[in-house]
């Protein structure tokens, strides 16, 4: 197998190249009204011609993330606006068309969407989108569109948050709390490519022997089991340097107790919605991360770029993928397979 290293390699300016005829519409995923995956609806929307900066994807599989489904729903950071709000943020594909001044790519490249739009303007659930030159990163050569669409979102949240923001270093006990998601399967990963030690959490037991197939050292089933005397356990009453949730709400405050004195909480997301208790045990330092906007730095995507790549091509990197959905009309049954927590790792839909 030769090397899946994600590169960036700057070709000429050239000037736009678009086919003979762009359609003028595309297929794409739409809700009208704040709910449940019923709300998703397949329609024929405008298909504008890359502008300066864009480029024009034909889009091959989709990479569902769960803060799709909390924009769906009304409870993400930022609200759709309604009628006819687009969603998506992780795409694998081809490039079709640039626009003018687009230097990184030409078409028939294979990229990834890199998430660092407003999905309910550039939402990716389409057979064609067209995004900012700034938001793709280049695919890796050797991997399949599930695979590729299973990648950067998940994978580079992990890296980004553990690595950058987290500091995660080789011989730290870490604690990933929901541990079967896909940045939570990623993020066991990304600990042992470092060379640390994950202690994962599930709810309940039957994920307990797959995730520490996947590396979990320890694994935590938190409806049975008190996590921090776990962690404290596990860790000879030291508790873990670092914890990365991406739960929140009022178990929040177990997570902080886990660490040791002056350890780090990275907080990636809030699947509970309620809110976040701090913990007593300070001193603590709290961080919050968020991909999206980190990956608007050119350089970070360069480096999150090389871990990935270096990864998949050693086989310390390798997503999990839960379910493959064939067509957008699947939409709404992968959602509900997203919200309903019978899987584990990524869910992706084949277009």
């Amino acid at each position: 197998m030769t090397s899946t290293a994600l590169t960036t390699q700057a070709t000429p300016a050239t000037p736009p190249t678009l086919p003979a005829a762009l359609p003028a519409t595309t297929c794409a995923v739409v809700f009208h009204e704040l709910g449940g995956p019923e709300v998703l609806k397949t329609e024929e929307v405008p298909l504008p011609a890359p502008g300066p900066g864009e480029v024009l994807l034909r889009v091959e599989a989709i990479g569902l993330n769960r803060a799709e489904a909390m924009f769906r729903s009304g409870g993400y950071y930022y609200r759709p606006t309604l009628p006819g709000s687009r969603l998506g943020y992780e795409a694998a594909g081809v490039v079709a068309a640039v626009g003018e001044g687009v230097t990184a790519f030409v078409p028939g490249d294979r990229v990834l969407s890199a998430g660092t739009f407003d999905f309910g303007v550039h939402g990716v659930y389409a057979e064609r989108v067209v995004l900012p030159e700034s938001s793709l990163v280049p695919a890796p050569a050797d991997a399949d569109p599930v695979t590729a669409a299973a990648l950067w979102v998940t994978y580079a949240t992990a890296y980004g948050g553990l690595v950058e923001t987290g500091g995660l270093a080789p011989g730290d006990q870490v604690l990933i709390t929901g541990g079967s998601s896909g940045v939570g399967t990623a993020a066991i990963q990304t600990a042992r490519r470092v060379g640390a030690v994950p202690i994962v959490t599930t709810r309940g037991t039957a994920k307990r022997e797959q995730l520490r197939e996947l590396g979990a050292a320890h694994v935590i089933s938190t409806d049975t089991e008190d996590l921090v005397e776990e962690v404290k356990r596990f860790t000879g009453g030291a508790g873990v340097r670092l914890a990365f949730d991406g739960i929140g709400g009022p178990g929040f405050t177990a997570v902080g107790d886990a660490l040791t004195p002056g350890g780090t909480v990275v907080a990636y997301g809030w699947l509970d919605p309620r809110p976040m208790v701090l913990s007593m045990n300070w001193p603590l330092t709290v961080r919050t991360f968020g991909n999206g906007l980190l990956a608007r730095d050119p350089g970070y995507r360069r480096r999150a770029a090389a871990f990935l790549g270096a990864g998949l091509a050693s086989g310390e990197l390798a997503p999990v993928v839960a379910k493959v959905f064939e067509g957008l009309e699947a939409m709404g049954d992968a959602h509900r397979l997203m919200e309903s927590n019978a899987h584990t790792g990524k869910i992706v839909v084949r277009v």
